[in-house]
């Protein structure tokens, strides 16, 4: 069973930028996409951006395009690049392996994290 870890959270008035990371142990999915996730408030989870297992065509949802940047390191270790935060970027980040796809919804996802909380203000 892999086990994932995020860390990386807090925060940061709009405007500013945090890095994620995302360390996995266990049971490595090696060949199949990682991704980013989030949960905020009265939502339901969303796909923030993804990457394929050898660490190219990396994938963003609209909302954060230009924005994040999602990079890999083999097989463990996962990281989110985040700039330019706004206030609706506000939840709880989680990383997941997940279904290699051209396009990705929060639903080819699985293995999850706890989660790391990433709130911004205005």
């Amino acid at each position: 069973q892999a086990q994932l870890e995020e860390s990386g959270g807090g925060s940061v008035q709009a405007g500013g930028s945090l890095r994620l990371s995302c360390v996995t142990s266990g049971r490595t999915f090696s060949t199949y996409a990682m991704g980013w996730l989030r949960l905020a408030p009265g939502k339901a989870r969303e796909f923030v951006a993804a990457i394929d297992w050898s660490g190219t065509n990396p994938s963003y949802a609209d909302s954060v395009k230009g924005r994040f940047t999602i990079s890999r390191d083999g097989a463990r270790t996962l990281y989110l690049q985040m700039t330019s935060l706004r206030p609706e970027d506000t939840a709880l980040y989680f990383c997941a392996f997940g279904h290699r796809r051209t396009t990705y919804e929060a639903s080819d996802f699985f293995s999850w994290g706890q989660g790391t909380q990433v709130t911004v203000s205005s």
